[in-house]
């Protein structure tokens, strides 16, 4: 499953993989493996990404369209 919201938010924010793999604490290669679906991403990932971004792990997976966390 490829995840190309995640691909979507990086580079919206104008980040390469390598600087927002050095903030999770992750390696780069690592990073593209999540993003092109050719691993899947750890629960504990999803949620380093969405506190990350300040959204919910349900618009990262594609359950809604909605970003915003339910609070």
């Amino acid at each position: 499953m490829k995840f190309q919201r995640i691909q979507d938010l990086r580079t919206d924010a104008d980040m390469s993989q390598k600087q927002l793999s050095e903030i999770l604490h992750i390696s780069q290669r690592s990073y593209s493996h999540y993003e092109t679906g050719s691993r899947n991403i750890p629960v504990e990932m999803l949620i380093r990404l969405a506190n990350y971004y300040d959204i919910s792990v349900d618009y990262l997976v594609g359950r809604t369209d909605k970003k915003e966390m339910n609070k």
